[in-house]
C-alpha cells in the first residue's frame, strides 16, 4: 500500500475513535443533564454489586429508597463532608491540596493508604464507571467530575451522592442506612449516629458485620469533633 494511502487511512481511523470517543462523552453528558432533575434509580455500582450478590444467591436484592434532599438529617450531611470533602461547597470537583497530601502519604507508606477523591469524584465512579481498574478510569473520572460540576449545582450532587453510596452489603443510599443500623429514618439521625454512618463509607461492608471495630469508633469521634465546622449546600 502506498505511503500517502496508508496516512490516508491512519488519519480516517483517528477520527473515527475520536468521534465515538466523543459520543461516548456525550452519552455522559446526556445522563447528567437529565438527572438535574430526575432522579437515578440506580447507578453503575450498585449493580455492579447486586450481580455479585445474586452470583451466590439469585434472589439477594438490593436495599435502596430515594428520599429528598429536605428529608436527609443535616447531621449526616454535616458529617458526611468533614469526613469526605471539607472543602466542598468551595472546590469546582477537586480538592488540590487534599490530593497532594494523599499522594505525600501514600508515597511515605509504600502503598496506598489514604485517597484525595472528592464528593464529586466519588459520585462521578459510582453513577457511571466499572469497579474494574483500567488505565484510563481515572481518565474518565476526571471528565465526569468536571461534568457533574459544570451542569449540577452543589446541592442537588450532594443530593444524588447521599442516596446512592454503598453503606453496607446491598445497602444502598442514607435512607436504607438508616433504617439498617438504626431502624430510624434518615431524617432522624442524630449527631452521633450520623457519624458512624459517614465513618463508615470508606468500607461499609467490613463495618457492617463489624460495627464496633475500635476503629470505627474512634474515626467516628473525630467526625463528630468536626462536624459544627462543615458547610453544607
Amino acid at each position: 500500500m502506498p505511503k500517502r494511502k496508508l496516512q490516508s487511512w491512519i488519519w480516517r481511523l483517528a477520527a473515527a475513535l475520536f468521534g465515538l470517543l466523543l459520543l461516548y462523552q456525550l452519552w455522559f453528558a446526556a445522563h447528567i443533564w437529565w438527572w438535574v432533575d430526575h432522579n437515578p434509580a440506580s447507578s453503575s455500582f450498585m449493580q455492579d454489586r447486586l450481580q455479585l450478590m445474586q452470583d451466590k444467591n439469585p434472589k439477594a436484592e438490593l436495599k435502596h429508597r430515594w428520599v429528598p434532599y429536605a428529608k436527609i438529617s443535616n447531621n449526616l450531611k454535616r458529617a458526611l463532608i468533614a469526613a469526605e470533602d471539607a472543602k466542598f461547597v468551595d472546590h469546582e470537583g477537586f480538592d488540590w491540596d487534599g490530593i497532594q497530601k494523599a499522594y505525600e502519604k501514600n508515597l511515605k507508606k509504600g502503598r496506598i493508604v489514604a485517597g484525595g477523591s472528592t464528593i464529586s469524584q466519588q459520585l462521578a465512579k459510582n453513577l457511571f464507571l466499572s469497579t474494574k481498574r483500567t488505565p484510563w478510569r481515572k481518565g474518565e473520572e476526571v471528565l465526569i467530575t468536571v461534568m457533574l460540576e459544570q451542569l449540577m449545582d452543589k446541592r442537588r450532587i450532594f443530593e444524588i451522592y447521599l442516596n446512592v453510596i454503598e453503606w453496607g452489603n446491598g445497602i444502598f443510599g442514607a435512607e436504607a442506612a438508616a433504617r439498617h443500623y438504626f431502624g430510624i429514618p434518615a431524617s432522624q439521625l442524630s449527631p452521633e449516629q450520623a457519624a458512624k454512618l459517614a465513618a463508615m463509607v470508606p468500607n461499609p461492608r467490613y463495618y457492617d458485620t463489624h460495627r464496633e471495630a475500635r476503629g470505627l469508633m474512634r474515626k467516628t469521634e473525630i467526625i463528630l469533633s468536626r462536624m459544627n465546622q462543615a458547610d453544607i449546600p
